[in-house]
């Protein structure tokens, strides 16, 4: 019976990947449509939007490998592209008073203490989930290490170098240019990318 529930599992696992995949290619066209359509217009939703959209990326991405999506890599991943966006909005709001002939319509509605805040919630958020994931139970059962925590510095280096870069040196409109064009980021990444492996590493030895 068992050997016989076995091929019938991986097929219906099979199946519900491809739906899940299905599910998520279509939200996304969704959103991409509901978003060019005007509800970029709307303030602090079209952040959220624009989100969702990475969302639905890493739902598709998991899906596409054949492995479920933790509710840490959702949560953590939620709050990194909320703090990502309304940095972008902060760094536009910023090159407004250089170029005020061409911006998006919905920056009339934000205000620089305004979006200081919601990056501000968002930041910690980030850091506090990620610390959290680093320490769960279901975490050092998975990879077999309690020591993930040295990690987290790695991750705060890395959140302010990115808000020194918004607030200091004019960045922040384009997060992958900043990643891959500060030597600060790149270190962090690099950093962070170095001791997870050894730990996990460590861990298996």
């Amino acid at each position: 019976m068992s050997n016989a529930s076995t091929p019938m599992t991986a097929l219906g696992t099979a199946f519900l990947l491809v739906l899940l995949g299905l599910y998520a290619s279509f939200a996304l066209l969704g959103l991409n449509v509901a978003y060019t359509l005007g509800l970029k217009h709307v303030v602090i939703l079209d952040v959220f939007l624009i989100a969702a959209g990475f969302m639905l990326r890493i739902l598709a991405g998991t899906t596409g490998i054949g492995i479920a999506p933790s509710q840490w890599l959702l949560l953590c991943g939620l709050l990194l592209t909320l703090f990502l966006g309304f940095a972008k909005r902060r760094a536009e709001l910023n090159a407004l008073a250089e170029d005020s002939s061409s911006h998006r319509a919905v920056l009339e509605h934000y205000s620089a203490d305004l979006l200081d805040q919601m990056i501000t919630v968002a930041s910690a958020g980030v850091l506090v989930a990620y610390s959290l994931y680093t320490v769960a139970p279901e975490t050092i059962a998975l990879h077999g290490t309690s020591r993930l925590i040295y990690t987290v510095p790695f991750v705060l280096y890395g959140m302010f170098r990115y808000l020194f870069l918004l607030h200091r040196r004019g960045g922040g409109g384009d997060p992958a240019l900043e990643v891959v064009s500060d030597p600060h980021l790149l270190a962090a990444m690099a950093g962070w990318l170095a001791t997870t492996l050894w730990l996990l590493r460590g861990s298996t030895g």
